[in-house]
C-alpha cells in the first residue's frame, strides 16, 4: 500500500512539468500555424514589401545584404513593378480575346512598353537589393480572372475601362515618385516613365470615348 502511494505521488509530480511542456508545445504549434496562415494569405507584392522591411541597413545588413533605398522608395518600386506586370498580363489577355484592331494595337503597346519598363526597373532594383514581386497582387489577379470570363463584346468595354482607371493611378504614382523619390535612379526612372504612361492614358481615353 505504501509503495502504491509513493509511486502515485512520484507519477503526479512528474506529470506536472510534462503537462506544462505539452501546453507550451501546443502554444508554439498554434502560433506557428497562425503565422503560416498569415504568410499564405499574403500576395506577391505584400511578400516583397515585407522582405524589404527586413533589410535594415543599420542592424541587419549581414543577414539580408541591406537595402540601398528608403522604405518609401522601396514601396514605390514594388508598386511600379506590380502595376507594370499587370499591364503586360492584361495586354496579353486582350490580344487573345479581343477582335477589335484598335484595342489589339493598344494591347500590343502595353506588352511592349510596360515589358521594357519592367526590365529597366528590375535592373535598378537588383543594384539596390530591392525585392520586387514575382507575380501580380491579389487585386490585379482578380481583375485578370474576371476579364477572362467575359465574352468578347463585354471584354472590350471592361478592358478599356480598366486601362483608363489603371493608367490614371500609374500616372499619379510616377509623377509623385519623379518629385519625391530619394534615390536618383528610381527618381529618373519615374520621370522617364511618366510621359509614356501619359501617352498611354491619352490613347485609351480616345478609345474609350469612341466606344460611347
Amino acid at each position: 500500500m505504501e509503495r502504491y502511494i509513493y509511486y502515485k505521488h512520484i507519477t503526479n509530480k512528474q506529470l506536472k512539468p510534462m503537462k506544462k511542456l505539452s501546453y507550451a508545445i501546443m502554444l508554439a504549434l498554434a502560433a506557428y500555424a497562425f503565422q503560416s496562415c498569415n504568410n499564405a494569405q499574403k500576395d506577391a507584392k505584400q511578400t516583397a514589401d515585407s522582405l524589404n522591411k527586413t533589410k535594415d541597413t543599420t542592424s541587419n545588413t549581414a543577414a539580408t545584404g541591406g537595402i540601398g533605398v528608403t522604405a518609401d522608395d522601396a514601396k514605390f518600386a514594388t508598386s511600379a513593378a506590380n502595376g507594370g506586370m499587370a499591364e503586360v498580363a492584361l495586354g496579353k489577355l486582350a490580344l487573345s480575346k479581343s477582335t477589335d484592331a484598335t484595342i489589339k494595337n493598344f494591347a500590343t503597346m502595353m506588352v511592349t512598353d510596360h515589358g521594357k519598363a519592367n526590365d529597366e526597373l528590375a535592373a535598378i532594383a537588383k543594384t539596390k537589393n530591392i525585392t520586387l514581386p514575382a507575380t501580380i497582387d491579389a487585386d490585379h489577379q482578380k481583375k485578370l480572372d474576371d476579364l477572362a470570363k467575359l465574352t468578347r463584346k463585354d471584354f472590350d468595354k471592361a478592358y478599356v475601362d480598366a486601362m483608363v482607371d489603371g493608367h490614371k493611378k500609374t500616372l499619379d504614382l510616377m509623377q509623385d515618385a519623379a518629385k519625391n523619390c530619394k534615390d536618383a535612379d528610381l527618381k529618373a526612372f519615374a520621370a522617364k516613365t511618366a510621359p509614356t504612361v501619359q501617352m498611354h492614358l491619352d490613347a485609351i481615353n480616345k478609345i474609350h470615348d469612341a466606344m460611347k
